[in-house]
């Protein structure tokens, strides 16, 4: 699937040019070009037609978290029918381990994570492993530090079929395996719970708010998959 701008506007006045000129500087191999212009004139919309136009997988970076959340707004409005994701640092507070000399005084790492913006950067890790070649992935400083190997990633991915052989012991260990809690009582984005030979499970990915999905098994084998509102 290609890119599609859904927007009534069409880009005038220098935006034609700059376009042209910027895909042709990348199909030439240029390693850097600089697009100019004045607070309004319209940049973003000048970047989604070349990004429209290249058709390639793109990274925009951002130097903090407020101008990447404008700009993921926006490429989301001018892209709703593609992968658009938003992928910054999910710290709300983050304290490194310290150590005071003159006071002798130690101070324990102390972290507060996002649990929304987690989600979010989760959706991004899921559209780049998909295969699909027309995610925009916005993103600040944090995607310079690493997350794990991506065939890591791809080693982790559950994927259900009605009819596949999958006992609900391998199926629940592998939940577990990736970080979802197994709570009869509690469920919340990132849990599952299990009653009989049905497994509920609510999604830890952004995207998915509001919907869950049962699995039924029959003996080893997966007999219906259906989604409901937890």
């Amino acid at each position: 699937m290609g890119f599609e701008i859904n927007s009534k506007f069409k880009p005038t006045g220098d935006q034609p040019e700059a376009i042209e000129a910027l895909v042709r500087g990348f199909k030439k191999g240029q390693d850097h070009q600089t697009l100019l212009g004045v607070t309004g004139s319209g940049k973003t919309f000048t970047a989604a037609n070349v990004i429209e136009r290249l058709g390639r997988p793109t990274l925009i970076l951002c130097h903090n978290k407020t101008l990447a959340a404008q700009l993921y707004a926006e490429f989301k409005s001018f892209f709703p029918n593609n992968a658009v994701e938003y992928f910054v640092s999910y710290y709300d507070y983050y304290q490194p381990e310290a150590y005071i000399a003159h006071s002798d005084t130690y101070i324990e790492k102390d972290m507060a994570i996002n649990a929304e913006i987690e989600k979010l950067r989760l959706r991004t890790t899921a559209s780049l492993l998909s295969g699909r070649d027309d995610v925009i992935v916005v993103s600040s400083v944090s995607c310079l530090y690493g997350m794990a190997d991506p065939s890591v990633f791809a080693e982790k991915i559950i994927q259900l079929r009605v009819g596949q052989r999958y006992p609900l012991s391998s199926f629940t260990r592998d939940l577990v395996g990736n970080h979802y809690v197994n709570d009869k009582v509690t469920f919340l984005s990132g849990y599952f719970r299990t009653k009989g030979d049905t497994v509920d499970v609510y999604p830890a990915i952004e995207g998915y708010d509001g919907v869950a999905y049962r699995i039924t098994f029959w003996d080893d084998e997966i007999e219906r998959i259906a989604s409901f509102d937890p």
